[in-house]
């Protein structure tokens, strides 16, 4: 369409008379150029007339907001970006955050920011529409390896506190090289650097720095590893959110520092590496400690040896000459002569301690001698021995063999149980009557229930039970 209106301003000729002459259009020829103003503002009115309000969806990346409260970002989708600004007053009655990695819908104006001569659109509106397609893979991905945790304190190394050999992973051509060699050169200049170059963004990236991590991993020639890049959008950093480089810094063999973008952008590796930095140049700040610093420490500490040290000397030169002024270095052999004369106390003291001794022993032996002599075995079985024979003589007496052998016999009704009493109940039935020898079987063919031992006795000898007595019933008065 701009073509179109360009080729057309070019061959036109003014149709209405001028006098004769031909008025040619402005930008047609070089005699008669427009200007960058004239015709940027020519397209914008093309943009903003031909296109008009649309809406567009796309990923939110490179989102700023400033102090004055216009928010910028870029809508992006797998081949092409478009600029956008949202100004203050559309910007607050967003209902949401808007951050990097959104997928949302935009409505707006096609238009043109002159000053830069780049179209972009002014959006009016925003909607969300989840989550977009990086930072969806990113958030997976984290999710991933701090289930296999991966992120977890307790798996971080410690950083060596003078490296002699640093790795850096980095690419050659970028500024983050030059400012860290820039920064350990001047604070810790007896550092040596290995650099192994490779690409920071794009296809194959990500390969290339997990394979420069193996290699320093495998050789084992540095103290420490450092992957580095400077700041950019999250589709910039993105070599830096792959599963092949977070897990070359899992089994890297030294520790390793993550220092790539700036404070705000984090990446996977941030997560994984032992330390992250929040900048390449605040990495190489703490790898490295001045060697003013260091030099200042070091002057303190001999200040503080030197003046320990003399305490020290002091200390023992005192002691010396206290033990040189003592009774002992003095008269030696009066010392040995007390000494020896304490040991024959000592001896006499341990005789006379042994022999009292020996006497309480004696005196206990002769005791336990007496009460074993009272409490023989012999004699205490002799006598459980008699206790038993009383026992058993007891027994036999109260014992139901005594009894059947004094002429009394047991009855045992058909169950085998002993018959206390007669029971009419047993009549014809068969009983056993036991004897204090043998055994004899009878029928049982009359029972008395009421015969007590006194009538069966008097039945025995012929003679007549007294009459019961009758109870008389008292006949009530009335």
């Amino acid at each position: 369409m701009m073509n179109r209106l360009m080729k057309s301003k070019r061959t036109h000729k003014t149709e209405e008379p001028s006098l004769g002459l031909e008025v040619e259009t402005p930008g047609a020829s070089a005699q008669n150029p427009v200007s960058v103003t004239d015709l940027t503002s020519t397209i914008r009115s093309l943009l903003e007339k031909g296109i008009g309000e649309v809406w567009v969806s796309g990923e939110i990346s490179n989102f700023r907001a400033p102090g004055s409260g216009h928010l910028y970002f870029t809508l992006k989708d797998a081949t092409a970006t478009l600029a956008a600004v949202m100004f203050q007053r559309e910007a607050r009655r967003i209902g949401f955050a808007l951050a990097d990695g959104q997928a949302v819908l935009a409505r707006g104006t096609i238009t043109v920011y002159e000053a830069r001569g780049q179209y972009q659109i002014q959006v009016a509106e925003v909607r969300p529409r989840g989550q977009g397609s990086l930072q969806q893979r990113f958030e997976e991905l984290k999710r991933k390896l701090q289930a296999e945790n991966l992120f977890d304190l307790d798996r971080k190394r410690e950083l060596p506190v003078f490296p002699e050999v640093i790795g850096v992973v980095t690419s050659l051509q970028g500024a983050v090289l030059q400012d860290m060699l820039q920064i350990l050169q001047r604070r810790a200049p007896g550092i040596r650097i290995r650099v192994r170059g490779v690409r920071v963004q794009g296809i194959g990236a990500a390969q290339e720095i997990a394979e420069a991590i193996g290699a320093f991993s495998t050789e084992k020639n540095v103290d420490l590893v450092v992957v580095a890049r400077g700041g950019g959008s999250l589709e910039d950093l993105w070599a830096f959110n792959e599963e092949v480089v977070a897990r070359a810094l899992a089994v890297c063999s030294v520790p390793t520092i993550s220092a790539v973008g700036h404070e705000t952008d984090f990446t996977i590796s941030d997560f994984v590496a032992d330390l992250r930095a929040p900048t390449p140049s605040a990495a190489a700040e703490l790898l490295t400690r001045d060697w003013s610093e260091w030099r200042e420490e070091i002057g303190q500490l001999r200040v503080r040896l030197d003046r320990t040290t003399r305490q020290v000397l002091s200390d023992h030169r005192k002691n010396l000459t206290r033990l040189a002024s003592s009774y002992a270095l003095r008269e030696p052999r009066r010392v040995v002569r007390q000494w020896a004369q304490r040991l024959d106390d000592l001896r006499e003291e341990l005789h006379v301690a042994a022999q009292q001794s020996i006497q309480s022993h004696e005196q206990t032996l002769r005791h336990l001698q007496t009460r074993l002599a009272a409490h023989h075995p012999a004699r205490e079985l002799e006598r459980r021995r008699g206790h038993l024979t009383h026992l058993a003589a007891r027994l036999r007496a109260l014992g139901p063999q005594a009894t059947l052998d004094r002429g009394y016999a047991l009855v045992l009704d058909p169950q085998g149980l002993p018959l206390s009493r007669a029971d009419k109940t047993l009549e014809g039935q068969p009983v056993r009557i036991v004897l204090s020898k043998g055994m004899v079987a009878a029928n049982l063919t009359e029972a008395h229930p009421e015969t007590t031992l006194i009538d069966a006795l008097s039945q025995q000898s012929g003679e007549k039970p007294p009459p019961k007595k009758v109870k008389s019933k008292r006949k009530s008065t009335t």
